[in-house]
């Protein structure tokens, strides 16, 4: 049923009129995590010729100077959560389509052989109830099921440090915290650390200043945002659906999410930000 609504919304007009109006003269920010090669290259080909690709830091850079002079219209960020091995795969599409990406890296989690708890064999009621309960909750349930965060596997879910290095060119890698928690559900001492200790760990592994952090699941309350600031962060992407300005608060950047999809009419849908007036999304 939805293959045929996004159909419907994309030969209706909606994409283009969203595009023209709404996204001409903001910046829209894309979340993409684990997308295979065809998919990257269907969603690079169709969005370099609809946008312009900018980077993060140029958005960043826009708001703090509070002039977007050197924007162009319809600029658009990409942005990769997590910091999926396969990301890897797609280093060419970068290049191809000179796209400045950023990936988002956790910390605890990258360079080593450790599991995201969310890749789990988990059904979407009980994957829901544990973004929705108390960290040490999470953690105990995860445990029960056999889950320990710290073990090391024989296969590798995670990019590598050389894999890091070799896209370090192209990719402006950020923090993501250090083991993908639910910030809102973590009590502050966690919370803290998760979001302070990514950022110091990443720093000293990529010898590079890390400035931006996409909270885990979208999840951040003013709570999250004081951390981000005293830990030294120049920003904080969300998973709020809408688009961008030089007016927009640093820390509660917004982003859209085409969740990855090999439809080329839901990307178009998606990303151009129709979901954040229609619900059914």
């Amino acid at each position: 049923m939805k293959k045929i609504i996004f159909a419907l919304l994309r030969y209706s007009g909606l994409p283009a009129f969203f595009r023209e109006v709404f996204q001409r003269n903001s910046v829209s920010v894309l979340m993409f995590h684990d997308m295979d090669f065809k998919t990257a290259e269907m969603s690079f080909a169709y969005l370099s010729k609809h946008y312009n690709f900018i980077s993060l830091e140029e958005l960043i850079a826009a708001i703090q100077n509070t002039d977007g002079s050197n924007l162009p219209k319809k600029a658009m960020v990409i942005t990769f959560d997590d910091g999926h091995i396969r990301n890897y795969e797609l280093l060419p599409l970068f290049k191809k389509y000179k796209v400045p990406v950023t990936i988002f890296l956790c910390s605890g989690i990258i360079d080593t052989f450790k599991h995201y708890w969310f890749l789990e064999d988990l059904d979407k009621n009980t994957l829901r109830h544990l973004k929705s309960i108390p960290n040490e909750e999470r953690i105990s349930f995860l445990k029960a099921r056999g889950f320990d965060a710290e073990e090391e596997h024989s296969d590798r879910q995670a990019l590598s440090a050389d894999q890091i290095d070799e896209m370090a060119a192209w990719v402006s890698m950020q923090s993501h915290t250090v083991s993908h928690p639910i910030l809102s559900n973590c009590v502050d001492a966690e919370s803290k650390w998760e979001i302070a200790e990514s950022k110091s760990a990443l720093e000293k592994k990529l010898k590079k200043p890390i400035k931006a952090i996409a909270y885990p699941n979208g999840s951040f309350t003013k709570r999250e945002v004081n951390f981000a600031r005293e830990a030294g962060y120049q920003c904080g992407l969300t998973v709020k659906p809408g688009f961008n300005s030089i007016r927009t608060d640093p820390f509660e950047l917004k982003r859209l999410d085409p969740n990855d999809t090999s439809n080329i009419n839901e990307l178009i849908v998606k990303s151009s930000g129709i979901q954040s007036i229609f619900s059914f999304f």
